[in-house]
């Protein structure tokens, strides 16, 4: 079962607290980075979402290793892109638990998917209003995640357009969350 709550308003601090955790780490390896984006749907005030923080740590590519392995000196695990290209997974320690936590290259249509969708709903209250509802339903009704992610898709893509994607961009957005639903992966 899903599960989509109404929006919190203690998300922004909870993102604040991995931020500065992340930001230290970093730092105290010396891994260069250029943001740490928090993102997803507990990024938009007034949006439902599933109770995770998700957090892009936004590096040049020359510095995914480099990221990866200040993340996992926290305890982090990486699990490697799970086919999404650009965008490095990891697994949470229960202390910074419950959160999605990605090292994402500058550029990359996974960032650019990630900050697309949040500004764009950020931006427009009628569309995050639509958005919603769609969640919660699809919650509801899906078996699984990946059901889940299929159930948002037509709303997914309309966002994505709005945010400034092409079709060609959007297509291999769809592509890639089919694939994934596919074979059953989570990230």
């Amino acid at each position: 079962m899903i599960t989509v709550v109404e929006y919190h308003p203690g998300w922004p601090a909870r993102f604040e607290e991995l931020r500065a955790a992340y930001a230290r780490a970093l730092a105290e390896a010396g891994a260069p980075y250029r943001s740490i984006e928090h993102v997803g749907s507990t990024s938009v005030p007034g949006l439902a979402a599933k109770p995770v923080i998700d957090v892009d740590v936004v590096v040049d590519e020359a510095d995914v290793d480099a990221a990866s392995a200040a993340l996992a000196g926290l305890g982090l695990v990486p699990r490697g892109d799970l086919g999404i290209p650009g965008r490095y997974a990891f697994e949470a320690p229960a202390r910074f638990a419950p959160t999605h936590t990605y090292v994402v290259v500058e550029g990359s249509l996974a960032l650019r998917n990630h900050l697309g969708v949040r500004d764009t709903l950020r931006a427009d209250p009628e569309l995050r209003d639509e958005y919603g509802p769609v969640k919660r339903r699809a919650a509801t009704e899906a078996a699984d995640i990946d059901e889940y992610l299929l159930l948002k898709s037509d709303v997914l893509g309309r966002i994505l357009h709005r945010a400034g994607l092409s079709e060609d961009e959007r297509a291999a957005v769809a592509r890639t969350n089919r694939s994934i639903a596919g074979r059953g992966a989570r990230g």
